[in-house]
């Protein structure tokens, strides 16, 4: 039997993990440039964000987030009085995330010129049709790192969760109101994925898209 001490909990614990350590890493679909000037935000902000700037700029701007969860189905058979239940298919929660709005709206033209380049908002139509191609398509990876508080700059990674094949399908309103003083206006966006794998340490904080082929694809671990 396990001890059950002080000095047991606090050998194992350790300094806990801090919800407040994590970082976001978004990997914008491929040309996206092209997918804000289709959408109307503007050349101006596509020819001012790069590959990198755009994951940064989300990267910082976001909130607060969450590790991605999962369901599993339960099949209920009768079987002479009773009831045996057998493991089913996975489902996957919607995964979503709050922002803080910077001053130029980059970031929320960004999720808005995403969305719209799926369906439009004025013709019901998709310049993007293609789920995943090349570089045609609408959906890209997510990656949430938990990190933990040490004596590095950004926070040593623990464990990087990567979505797969992911698009919005939200992007909140922001309330506008006189009385809303001391605030910073935010927005959250919920997505939409096929699947998450998992892998110790080597998190999105320190690794920019390009340099991604060591999580992509891993296998929970």
């Amino acid at each position: 039997m396990a001890s059950s001490n002080v000095s047991s909990f606090l050998s194992i614990i350790g300094q806990g993990v801090k919800p407040n350590m994590f970082n976001v890493d978004i990997d914008f679909p491929a040309g996206f440039d092209e997918i804000i000037a289709e959408a109307g935000a503007g050349t101006s902000l596509a020819s001012a964000l790069g590959d990198n700037s755009k994951v940064e700029l989300a990267s910082i701007l976001c909130k607060s987030a969450a590790l991605p969860g999962s369901n599993l189905g339960v099949i209920e058979v009768p079987f002479r009085g009773r009831t045996v239940k057998i493991a089913g298919d996975r489902t996957f929660d919607t995964w979503t995330a709050t922002f803080f709005n910077d001053k130029d709206f980059k970031l929320r033209a960004l999720f808005e010129a995403w969305a719209n380049s799926i369906n439009t908002h004025a013709g019901n139509t998709s310049e993007r049709f293609l789920p995943d191609g090349q570089g045609t398509g609408y959906m890209a990876n997510l990656f949430v790192t938990q990190l933990e508080k040490d004596n590095t700059e950004t926070g040593s990674a623990l464990r990087t969760y990567q979505l797969h094949h992911c698009f919005p399908t939200n992007v909140s309103p922001i309330e506008l109101a006189y009385d809303s003083n001391d605030q910073i206006e935010e927005f959250t966006v919920e997505w939409q994925y096929s699947y998450f794998t998992a892998s110790k340490g080597k998190g999105g904080s320190t690794i920019k898209a390009s340099e991604r082929e060591g999580v992509s694809g891993v296998e929970v671990v």
